[in-house]
């Protein structure tokens, strides 16, 4: 039998047990705490990131207002380009009907499924060297929110996107095309077209004459 100086020297081991295990869950909750929080360094190299991702963003937001999209297409023998937010549709130019007493820049109108649009010549519009009609002759069909004609394009060359900082004022070498329907000239002498001069302009404009 135990005497009592044995039961009371077993509670004190088994109060010294479960304090010492007390102590080690606490020890482990505050490992487990230290670690989860970020040290101050760690902090640092955190914001650090973010910050610059969130430059590399900024930097492709800026990137994506510099640059522009166009569709680009060759008149005679140069190629120009227009935006594409001002291109509705290309369109295969398979036949037009001629509208007497217009100016001599308008081809005629075309039927696209069932809506009748005028055709622009811009090579008669801006006096450039004549080139005959060939089977891959299409019409460019422009718009904004008050007006939508087609222009008349020799060859579709395609679309890709230009950088407004490599755009450079065009000379005035240009053959025939005033500075008021120009945005500017790209190095490999791309003519790049303001589409929205165009379509406001009221000399190109000629929907009341063939009404």
């Amino acid at each position: 039998m135990k005497n009592k100086h044995d039961e009371t020297r077993e509670n004190k081991e088994e109060i010294v047990e479960s304090s010492s295990i007390q102590n080690s869950m606490d020890v482990s909750r505050e490992t487990k705490s230290c670690s989860a929080a970020p040290g101050a360094e760690e902090k640092r190299s955190i914001l650090k990131s973010r910050a610059h991702e969130l430059a590399r963003e900024t930097e492709k937001a800026v990137e994506g207002r510099n640059f522009i999209d166009i569709i680009e297409f060759r008149l005679a023998y140069e190629n120009y380009g227009i935006e594409s937010s001002f291109v509705r549709e290309v369109y295969p130019l398979s036949n037009f009907t001629p509208v007497p007493g217009t100016p001599p820049f308008v081809l005629g109108i075309v039927n696209v499924r069932g809506q009748i649009l005028s055709v622009v010549d811009l090579k008669k519009f801006f006096s450039l060297p004549e080139k005959g009609l060939g089977e891959l002759n299409k019409v460019i069909i422009i718009r904004n929110e008050l007006m939508e004609f087609g222009i008349l394009a020799d060859i579709i060359v395609g679309s890709r996107s230009i950088s407004l900082d490599a755009m450079q004022a065009a000379p005035p070498t240009i053959t025939g095309i005033g500075a008021e329907y120009l945005k500017g000239i790209c190095e490999e002498r791309l003519i790049i077209l303001d589409a929205e001069k165009i379509l406001s302009d009221e000399n190109i404009i000629v929907h009341q004459e063939i009404d």
